[in-house]
């Protein structure tokens, strides 16, 4: 046993009540901590390299500034979005997080309950420690449970394994379950690994079939550039064999660049998220909000832009889509939430944030999502 480990204490137990002093995102993130092994908590928290695109995600929203339009009417708001035909009670979604049993014993299946109690669709990862299966029912009968028509809607990361056919498998899996929109992640195939996942928890979608390893790699001095894991990332051939497997929306998630905007919407994506991958991959990316204008730009309103990356209070939910976002995703947040009070802090995560967008949208004019423009920044 190490020094750090025989130092470190035990982490906390999940609370069974929210406490009075739990009133922000923030907060939660300062609880967090305490909740979680740590190294686990590093391994939430950390971002690629010096943590330079880290730190720009949470800054892109702090330097800008509000300018609110005085009297409006407000009667009949709402924060009701439309995304591919289907109703989102407020532009904010749970973004795809792996190995949510990190942070819970229930893992994904807390996040999803709290996620259909709160009308938030979860985008439910290739890497969950529980199956997409289970998450799907799970969020079945919470709706069920709590008098609703349906959960809202279910949405699946999909990651490209390097056997097509086991992501033909992927896909159908999620076809069959229910899921309804398809969110095919790009920006993180060639990533460094560094974190070994304790006993009991496991990418449970993936556990019959073997992946890439190293191996697998040439022993001929090569790191990355000419092996198997890189030969088997995504290309937009891939996307394209995508479109024509199943009639679910695609959207693409992970770019940065205009120019791969308008390639994927000539290749068939039906939306983009614009998201560098929460600073964990590569350093020195451009934050997504500050690419958001060129990428709208681009699609010139053809298809949804959503965005995720650096998200913690509901103003920055209001810039985002300022600029042009139709909704964000939110990543980090939820499981700092799972970990301090599982279900019942997720939910109260989600509520804050919805609270603080709506209190926004109220003291800046904005009646509805589509009364949200850039005149709202200064």
């Amino acid at each position: 046993m190490t020094d750090e480990a025989q130092a470190s204490p035990e982490p906390l137990p999940p609370l069974t009540a929210i406490p009075a002093d739990l009133q922000s995102l923030a907060d939660y993130e300062r609880r967090a901590e305490a909740h979680l092994a740590p190294h686990v908590w590093r391994h939430i928290q950390s971002g690629a390299g010096a943590e330079l695109s880290l730190a720009a995600n949470r800054a892109q929203y702090d330097r800008r500034r509000l300018v609110p339009r005085a009297l409006a009417d407000m009667r009949g708001a709402t924060s009701d979005v439309d995304l591919f035909g289907l109703r989102h009670a407020a532009p904010i979604l749970l973004a795809p997080v792996a190995y949510h049993r990190l942070a819970h014993p229930q893992g994904e299946l807390a996040t999803i309950n709290a996620a259909t109690a709160l009308d938030t669709t979860m985008v439910v990862s290739t890497l969950s420690s529980i199956p997409l299966e289970d998450i799907a029912e799970a969020a079945r009968a919470a709706a069920r449970e709590l008098r609703k028509p349906a959960p809202p809607p279910l949405w699946f990361q999909l990651y490209v394994q390097p056997d097509r056919e086991h992501t033909a498998e992927l896909v159908r899996r999620a076809e069959i379950a229910g899921y309804q929109v398809l969110v095919f992640t790009v920006d993180a195939s060639a990533k460094r690994a560094g974190f070994a996942l304790p006993p009991g928890v496991e990418a449970a979608n993936l556990r019959h079939w073997p992946g890439v390893t190293q191996d697998s790699r040439p022993a001929d001095g090569r790191i990355l550039l000419g092996t198997p894991l890189l030969d088997a990332a995504p290309t937009w051939q891939d996307l394209a064999w995508l479109r024509t497997l199943t009639r679910l929306p695609i959207v693409v998630k992970g770019l940065l660049s205009p120019d791969d905007a308008r390639t994927a919407r000539e290749q068939g994506a039906d939306a983009i998220i614009v998201s560098n991958h929460g600073g964990r991959v590569l350093d020195g990316l451009a934050a997504p909000l500050d690419m958001l204008p060129a990428m709208a730009e681009a699609v010139d309103g053809a298809l949804p832009l959503l965005l995720d990356g650096g998200i913690r209070h509901g103003t920055d939910v209001l810039k985002a889509l300022a600029l042009g976002a139709s909704a964000v995703l939110v990543g980090r947040p939820q499981i700092h939430a799972l970990a301090v009070a599982g279900m019942q802090g997720v939910a109260h995560m989600l509520h804050i944030l919805r609270a603080e967008l709506e209190l926004a949208m109220a003291q800046t004019g904005r009646p509805t999502l589509s009364a949200i423009d850039e005149s709202l920044l200064f």
